[in-house]
């Protein structure tokens, strides 16, 4: 920003001093709060990949490593949380990728909870849990749509 200068007048028999005078001045905004952060998912979608998986409602929460009680806290409140709804997202995505995959929603939920040689024996839903898991069954998944094998 360039900074106009104005010459201080001086006494008789002394220099004028310049000094920089601001170009603009910036207005101050009145403080407003910040918006709340948005809520998780409605719990409605746990409930759909539940049943999208055929998971039990404990087993769906084990693998996405919630307790019964914070199941049924979460149930009562209607939402879950960020991090909750993160994984819920993560878990409807590869359910997605395993179905357009291995042909048809049966095909890629039976594949996400069996035991698969790529992840070293490990069941794809048991990796899902971190986003460093997931993107490892990603990554199995793309190896198996460019031919390799499971």
């Amino acid at each position: 920003m360039k900074r106009a200068t104005k010459a201080k007048s001086a006494k008789p028999g002394k220099k004028a001093v310049a000094r920089a005078v601001p170009a603009k001045k910036l207005k101050v905004l009145p403080s407003k709060k910040l918006p709340a952060a948005p809520p998780g998912l409605d719990f409605g979608e746990f409930e759909a990949l539940r049943r999208q998986l055929d998971l039990s409602l404990d087993e769906l929460a084990a693998k996405l490593g919630l307790s019964r009680a914070t199941i049924d806290r979460r149930k009562v409140a209607g939402r879950l949380t960020k991090d909750e709804s993160d994984t819920v997202v993560r878990f409807a995505r590869l359910l997605g990728h395993a179905a357009h995959l291995l042909g048809g929603l049966e095909k890629g939920r039976q594949w996400l909870k069996a035991p698969q040689k790529g992840l070293n024996g490990g069941v794809p839903l048991d990796h899902a849990r971190t986003e460093a898991g997931a993107r490892a069954v990603e990554n199995l998944l793309r190896h198996i749509a460019q031919g390799g094998p499971a």
